[in-house]
């Protein structure tokens, strides 16, 4: 083997090692990159309700802390949560809040009307 294609082999080799690492670092950090998500929220923005509870139901990714109208609702592991909400004649604004271990936050608005 000339000493051409050693060169050529270490440097593919330290190539493919450097981008294992840089891969292998984002996957471990992007909970701290992208934050938290909420998702899968059973609610229609601008939804006239018959019923005055509304169960409100969805998905908080990465989530350690979820509020519904400023009120602390539990979510478990896989952040999943549901909880009931009572509405007020006319005019309801639904406000849903989470927030991951390193600040991030992500908020939704709903305007529902009963």
């Amino acid at each position: 083997m000339t000493t051409d294609a050693k060169k050529l082999l270490k440097l593919a080799v330290f190539f493919i090692f450097s981008l294992f690492i840089i891969l292998y670092t984002f996957f471990r950090t992007k909970d701290l990159v992208f934050g938290v998500k909420i998702r899968e929220v059973n609610i229609v923005n601008g939804t006239q309700m018959q019923n005055g509870v509304l169960t409100v139901r969805g998905k908080a990714e990465k989530a350690s802390g979820l509020y519904l109208n400023g009120r602390e609702i539990p979510i478990d592991e896989k952040g999943n949560f549901q909880d009931a909400l009572a509405l007020l004649s006319g005019y309801n604004k639904v406000v849903i809040q989470a927030e991951d271990k390193f600040g991030h936050t992500d908020q939704k608005i709903y305007e529902l009307t009963f």
